[in-house]
């Protein structure tokens, strides 16, 4: 029997993921902490925006839940799925970015969601989401890591799974007007039903549960790393980059202000500092080359 889905069971677990997250995150700044605001909406919503800044490793982060109710999806929320417009919806996610202070340790994110969607004969479920890396000084131990640690969290799910959700990563990923790759990617999922509500809820699970393990040990080993003037502007160069993807090409972002949700937590995913430079390039064969013309080609890290 087709177990039906349970949104309250995912929404437990993405707070309990928001919890775990916030508190490794704290520990890893070691001083800054999160704010703390709970929003209630009069239909049953619920938001939880949690946002750190200034501190001495994490320049900013941000780990937001939310839990929507609304009587129709957004446009951003059924271009791919036509017939869903004009459904009344809920959907609850949560939302994670890290902007780290020192240049040498990457940018993350992630993101992991579920709707669920009334339909004239039976509601409609899907989940989405899945977690990237955007670094500015790479280093291969790192991104073998990273995608190892992503491979894990899909194996148990089928051989396949991962290579498809890595290529579907780094098809999302990248910025057409750069024709280039906004990070090394990760995994990433659309309107995932695969195999049932159990067997999707577990994927999404287990990609929440090996976020920390793929993030963390990375952190741990670049927060020391020696960095200077150079350093930082090619960092707030490169952030320029990820501020573009997210207002121009980020179906996320377009989701958040199409739902009426609270700007500043839309918005809450861009860096908090950024510079662009006209037409400038990087010095060939300088470590700031090697971002583009080594790392940000989309590659199998798991051989590589």
């Amino acid at each position: 029997m087709m177990l039906q889905p349970d949104i309250l069971a995912v929404r437990d677990y993405f707070l309990s993921l928001q919890r775990e997250v916030i508190d490794r995150l704290e520990a890893l700044d070691g001083s800054a902490q999160f704010s703390g605001e709970d929003i209630a909406g009069t239909n049953g919503s619920l938001a939880r925006p949690r946002v750190l800044s200034d501190g001495p490793l994490l320049e900013k982060a941000a780990v937001q839940f939310t839990h929507s109710l609304g009587d129709k999806l957004p446009p951003a929320a059924t271009e791919r799925n036509p017939e869903l417009a004009g459904r009344a919806f809920q959907a609850v996610a949560i939302s994670i970015i890290v902007h780290p202070r020192n240049p040498y340790v990457p940018t993350t994110h992630m993101n992991l969601r579920f709707f669920l969607v009334e339909h004239a004969t039976r509601p409609v479920w899907y989940f989405g989401g899945g977690f990237d890396l955007t670094p500015y000084y790479g280093f291969d131990d790192d991104c073998r890591h990273w995608h190892r640690t992503a491979a894990a969290a899909c194996q148990p799910f089928g051989c396949d799974i991962h290579s498809a959700l890595k290529r579907k990563c780094d098809e999302y990923f990248h910025l057409p007007h750069r024709l280039e790759q906004r990070g090394i990617g990760g995994v990433f999922l659309d309107d995932w039903s695969r195999g049932g509500f159990e067997q999707s809820f577990g994927l999404i699970r287990s990609i929440g549960d090996h976020f920390l393990p793929a993030y963390a040990p990375i952190v741990m080993r670049r927060r020391d790393h020696p960095w200077g003037e150079r350093e930082r502007e090619f960092q707030l160069y490169r952030r320029g980059r990820y501020a573009e993807f997210n207002l121009a090409v980020d179906r996320g972002t377009r989701y958040g202000l199409q739902s009426g949700r609270r700007i500043e937590s839309v918005l809450a995913s861009l860096p908090p500092q950024v510079i662009w430079r006209y037409d400038w390039h990087p010095a060939p064969d300088s470590p700031e080359a090697a971002l583009t013309d080594h790392f940000l080609v989309p590659r199998d890290w798991l051989t590589g």
